[in-house]
């Protein structure tokens, strides 16, 4: 008994210090619930903004992973993440009160049902349900060792969630940078205000239904490609041309050489 206690306690621990992206920490989180107690399904719900959000599941469901979401409190999985217990149905799970039953997920129509809570610091982050086709008795040691497991990989999921947000907000803040930028090279170019650059800057990437970020790049690309090889034109003074398929009215400027590329 005592191996097994220490070949588990291993395994966690060697999951937590691989510092993977969050989608991969629970994924490896329901590799570790099924190697322990044999099921048919498992979910993994993650709270973010007050709500639980269905991020891992045993069987494929692309079409709700990452989409379903619950609020605190609701159905036998809001309930366990409302009160900080865990909750074993050995059989018709679907007649508790607390159920919630969604068409999406056939798994609602098992019979043994458990659902434990998944905590980090004393607050909750998320739940771990287990799920049975038939009838199936969840012993205490087995109820203890799952709500064990979600006690200690809370910290890892939690980790792993607020890593993703700042990699998110780093990215958020690179598209703003280069849309600002990308606006500085409309005004210049154009003689527009900021506001009209901005506007542009949008118009064009609804019509060429493009991401502004997308845009914004290829437009300091060509800008920072004129800047490294000047045409002899500019040592005459003459004005640069708008950078190509933009200008102030919304309409796609036309390349006389043809070929719709930055010129250089």
């Amino acid at each position: 008994m005592a191996e097994c206690v220490v070949d588990l306690l291993h395994e966690i621990g060697s999951r937590m210090a691989a510092a993977d992206p969050l989608h991969q920490v629970l994924d490896r989180i329901i590799t570790l619930v099924i190697s322990e107690i044999e099921c048919d399904s498992t979910f993994i719900y993650v709270l973010e903004n007050n709500e639980l959000v269905l991020r891992a599941s045993k069987n494929p469901h692309p079409e709700v992973v990452d989409r379903l979401k619950l609020r605190v409190g609701q159905g036998i999985t809001g309930w366990t993440a409302e009160h900080h217990q865990p909750v074993a149905l050995a059989s018709d799970a679907h007649r508790d009160p607390r159920f919630q039953f969604f068409s999406e997920l056939p798994e609602d129509r098992y019979e043994a049902f458990l659902s434990v809570p998944i905590l980090c610091r004393g607050r909750v982050v998320g739940v771990i349900n287990l799920q049975h086709r038939l009838p199936y008795f969840h012993t205490s040691q087995e109820v203890k060792l799952i709500s064990t497991i979600g006690f200690l990989v809370g910290a890892e999921i939690e980790l792993a969630r607020l890593e993703g947000q700042v990699s998110q907000l780093a990215e958020q803040l690179e598209s703003r940078k280069l849309i600002e930028r990308a606006k500085g090279v409309l005004q210049q170019e154009l003689g527009v205000t900021e506001e009209v650059a901005y506007k542009t800057l949008q118009r064009q990437s609804r019509e060429l239904r493009k991401p502004m970020r997308e845009l914004a790049e290829a437009i300091v690309i060509c800008e920072e490609l004129k800047r490294s090889k000047k045409s002899p034109g500019d040592s005459l003074g003459e004005k640069p041309a708008a950078p190509p398929h933009l200008s102030s009215t919304g309409n796609a400027a036309s390349s006389s050489s043809g070929n719709g590329g930055c010129s250089t």
